[in-house]
């Protein structure tokens, strides 16, 4: 019988140790700081299972990325003022055009493929803003305007958007963007809200 007890309790020695290492195992996993790619089973919005809340987490996070990639662009210039050089030339080739064509729709498609969106992809400026995408006047007025929106200028020569970029933020009545073909290079502007023909969100 007092076999049995030392066995009993050798058992559950073994049992406590293994659960004991397993927790700590746990808690160190806690610990690692999780990526846009990965939400790990500690995250606390995964623990509560709030689906809408995961969602903005990687929304946000999307959104930051792809205005990294284009703050990171900023200062590429044409070689001759003519639609060209390195960069500017890979920008046209992402979305199947040579050198020599406008590029700030390929600028902002480039962007978005950069963190792995394969929309838009585009180089005509209108075809970025589909109604189905684009914003009200109500939403513009509520400030619904978001990082790594898109906005558009309109030409009333050519009676048709001519230029696109990325909102970069929102600051009252005035976006903060980032955009390519503006002064042959990729820079970053304050635009009042008054000289924005239109805002389209591709992420939502």
């Amino acid at each position: 019988m007092a076999t049995m007890h030392y066995l009993f309790f050798g058992i559950l020695s073994v049992a406590v140790l293994f659960l004991g290492r397993a927790g700590t195992a746990a808690i160190r996993e806690q610990d690692v700081p999780s990526g846009y790619t990965e939400l790990r089973s500690a995250d606390p919005l995964v623990e509560h299972g709030d689906a809408v809340a995961i969602n903005d987490y990687i929304g946000s996070d999307l959104r930051k990325r792809i205005i990294d990639s284009a703050v990171r662009e900023i200062g590429v210039q044409e070689a001759t003022g003519n639609n060209d050089g390195p960069r500017v030339e890979a920008y046209l080739r992402y979305v199947g055009l040579g050198k020599g064509y406008a590029w700030c729709a390929a600028f902002v498609s480039w962007c978005y493929g950069r963190v792995g969106r394969p929309l838009p992809r585009n180089a005509w400026c209108p075809a970025l803003f589909p109604m189905a995408r684009r914003y009200t006047a109500a939403q513009i007025g509520q400030g619904s305007i978001r990082q790594a929106d898109l906005f558009a200028i309109y030409s009333s020569s050519l009676r048709r958007i001519d230029h696109v970029g990325l909102v970069r933020q929102q600051k009252g009545n005035w976006i903060v963007t980032v955009e390519g073909n503006s002064a042959n290079r990729v820079l970053s502007k304050r635009r009042p809200l008054a000289t924005i023909y239109a805002f389209s969100n591709w992420l939502d």
